[in-house]
C-alpha cells in the first residue's frame, strides 16, 4: 500500500501566542481516494491545511510527496502549487468578471503567454473532459456557485495537482449541485488525484469517502476506513465523549399563544428583496422558523422584520402596539436582535478584538456620545466567553483569528448583550462542528424558557425539527403552510414545501 501513498505528513506541530494549534498529528493520503479530514471547530483541520499549502511554516514535523525519502519544502501556496498541492475553497477566490477561460488561466508563469485562441481551445477540452457545464468564453460572475467551484478543481486540475484539497465546497450547493460537485470528485478520484475532503456534513462524509482523519483539540485521534466508523462512533470521537441523542434535546412546546401572548406581529409586510406581502407573529417564549427550498425567501423575509431592507409596506406590531421599523436601529430600539446568514460579510468585524465585536450592537444603541468603559467592555466580554464558552486566548485576540463556530459564538453574545425580546438567527449553525450545534440548539431552548421569543433557520429540516415548536413553510418567497404539533415530521415539511400538503 506504500506505492500507493501519494502524501505522508508526520509528526506535525504548530504553535501561536497562547495557543497550541497541532500537536505531533499524523495524515496519509493515498493515490485516488477521497479522505474526509474531520473535527470540531478548533480541532486544528483549518492550522494543518494551511501548514500543507504553505500559509503557515510547521514549527516540527516532515512532509513527504509520492514516497519520497526526503522532506518537501513547502514555505508558501507558491510552493505547495509547484509540489502539485491545489486547494479549493468555501470562498471562490476566483475573478467573476473574467471569463471562464481566463480564471483557468490567470496567475499561471508570468513569463509565458498563452494566446487567446489557445486558451479558449484547452480551456474548452479540460472543461469537456470533466464534464463542467461552463463554455470557456462564459463570464465566470454568470455561473453558479457549484460550477464556479468546479471551474476551481478545472483550474487545479489542469495544473496537475497530485493533492486536491476541498475546504467546505458544498457549504452554499443546494442537492442537486452537490451531488454534480460528486460526479466530479469521483471522477478526478479515478484519475488518481489524492482528495482532501474537509466538511461538516456527516451524510456527505459517507456518501463519497473512503476514509476518515479525525482531530481534536489539535491532537490526531484516529484514522478510520469509512465502512468501519458509523456515524454515531465519528460524532463521539471528534466530541470525546458519548453524544446524547439530538433528538432529545428539544423540551416542551411553548405554551398555547393565546396563554403566553403574541410579543411581535406583523401585516402585509413586504420590502425590496421581499415584493410579495406576508403576514407573521411570534409569541413570547416561542421558537418558531421559516423553512423552505434556497431561493424560498426564507432569509429575505426576517431581513424584513428587522429592517435590513428597504421596507416597503405593511405595519408590524409590538405587544399589540403600532411601532415604525424600517431600518435595523429601529429593530434594535423595539428589542429585536438579528443574527445574520453570511457572518463573514454582515456578522463580524474581522480586524477588531472579540470584545470589541461583542459590544458592538450595545454601544450603537446607546449611541456616540455614550461610550462604553474599558473596564465595562472588559466585564461584558469576560461574561459572555465564559456563558457561551468561546475558546479564545483572551478578549484582545482579533476575532478572524477564531474559528467558524466561535465567530458565530461572538456574534451571538453580541446580541445577547443587548437583552433582546425577540432574537432572529439565520443559518446560526451553517460551517459549525457538531457540538457547536447542539450547544447553540440547547441555548436557543434555554433562552426560550426564560422568556426570549426567537426565530431559529436552518437548511437542515431535522436541525429546525429538533428546536422549532412552529414552522412557517416557503415557496417561491410565499408563505405555503404553517406546521405545529403532531404535523410537525420531515415528510409533511417536504410535502407542503412540494405542494402536496392536505
Amino acid at each position: 500500500m506504500e506505492n500507493d501513498v501519494v502524501l505522508t505528513m508526520r509528526g506535525i506541530c504548530k504553535s501561536f501566542p497562547g495557543v497550541r494549534a497541532l500537536h505531533n498529528v499524523d495524515f496519509t493520503l493515498r493515490k485516488g481516494e477521497i479522505h474526509a479530514l474531520m473535527g470540531e471547530n478548533g480541532a486544528g483541520k483549518s492550522t494543518l491545511i494551511k501548514v500543507l499549502t504553505g500559509v503557515y511554516t510547521k514549527d516540527e514535523g516532515h512532509i513527504q510527496l509520492d514516497g519520497a525519502a526526503g522532506d518537501v519544502s513547502i514555505r508558501s501556496p507558491q510552493d505547495a502549487q509547484d509540489a502539485g498541492i491545489s486547494t479549493v475553497y468555501q470562498e471562490i477566490t476566483l475573478c467573476p468578471n473574467l471569463t471562464v477561460a481566463e480564471n483557468m488561466f490567470i496567475g499561471r508563469d508570468p513569463n509565458v503567454i498563452v494566446p487567446w485562441k489557445k486558451m479558449e481551445k484547452r480551456a474548452g477540452e479540460i472543461l469537456d473532459s470533466l464534464g463542467i457545464p461552463a463554455r470557456p468564453k462564459q463570464q465566470l460572475g454568470s455561473c453558479s456557485l457549484a460550477v464556479q467551484q468546479m471551474v476551481a478543481i478545472a483550474r487545479a486540475v489542469d495544473m496537475e495537482c497530485k493533492v486536491l484539497i476541498l475546504d467546505e465546497p458544498t457549504s452554499s450547493l443546494d442537492e442537486k449541485e452537490v451531488e454534480m460537485l460528486f460526479s466530479l470528485m469521483r471522477d478526478l478520484k479515478a484519475r488518481g488525484v489524492g482528495i482532501i475532503f474537509v466538511t461538516h456534513f456527516l451524510e456527505q462524509v459517507y456518501a463519497v469517502c473512503d476514509r476518515i482523519t479525525v482531530l481534536r483539540n489539535g491532537e490526531l485521534v484516529g484514522e478510520y476506513e469509512i465502512a468501519n466508523l458509523p456515524q454515531v462512533e465519528l460524532v463521539a470521537k471528534m466530541m470525546g465523549k458519548e453524544l446524547e441523542s439530538l433528538s432529545f434535546i428539544k423540551s416542551d412546546p411553548v405554551a398555547d399563544m393565546a396563554e403566553s401572548g403574541v410579543v411581535y406581529e406583523a401585516h402585509d409586510l413586504s420590502s425590496a428583496a421581499c415584493p410579495n406581502a406576508f403576514d407573521f407573529h411570534i409569541a413570547r417564549g416561542e421558537v418558531n422558523g421559516f423553512t423552505g427550498l434556497l431561493g424560498s425567501g426564507r432569509s429575505e423575509s426576517v431581513r424584513a422584520i428587522f429592517g435590513a431592507d428597504r421596507v416597503t409596506g405593511g405595519r408590524v406590531l409590538r405587544d399589540g402596539k403600532p411601532v415604525k421599523i424600517t431600518r435595523p436601529i429601529d429593530a434594535m430600539k423595539q428589542g429585536i436582535a438579528y443574527l445574520p446568514e453570511d457572518r463573514k460579510d454582515d456578522g463580524i468585524i474581522a480586524d477588531l478584538s472579540v470584545r470589541e465585536n461583542i459590544i458592538l450592537a450595545l454601544q450603537v444603541l446607546r449611541g456616540f456620545w455614550k461610550p462604553i468603559s474599558q473596564s465595562e467592555a472588559e466585564q461584558f466580554a469576560q461574561e459572555y466567553i465564559a456563558a457561551l464558552d468561546i475558546k479564545t486566548a483572551s478578549a484582545d485576540t482579533p476575532v478572524r483569528s477564531l474559528s467558524g463556530g466561535n465567530q458565530q459564538k461572538v456574534i451571538v453574545a453580541r446580541w445577547l448583550l443587548t437583552h433582546p425580546e425577540y432574537l432572529i438567527l439565520d443559518e446560526p449553525t451553517r460551517g459549525i462542528d457538531v457540538g457547536t450545534k447542539t450547544e447553540i440548539q440547547k441555548l436557543v431552548l434555554r433562552l426560550a424558557s426564560e422568556g426570549m421569543s426567537i426565530t431559529f433557520i436552518s437548511s437542515e429540516i431535522e436541525e429546525m425539527l429538533r428546536t422549532c415548536s412552529r414552522l412557517i413553510v416557503m415557496r417561491d418567497r410565499h408563505i405555503v403552510g404553517e406546521l405545529r404539533g403532531e404535523a410537525l415530521t420531515q415528510d409533511q415539511v417536504m410535502r407542503t414545501i412540494a405542494g402536496g400538503v392536505d
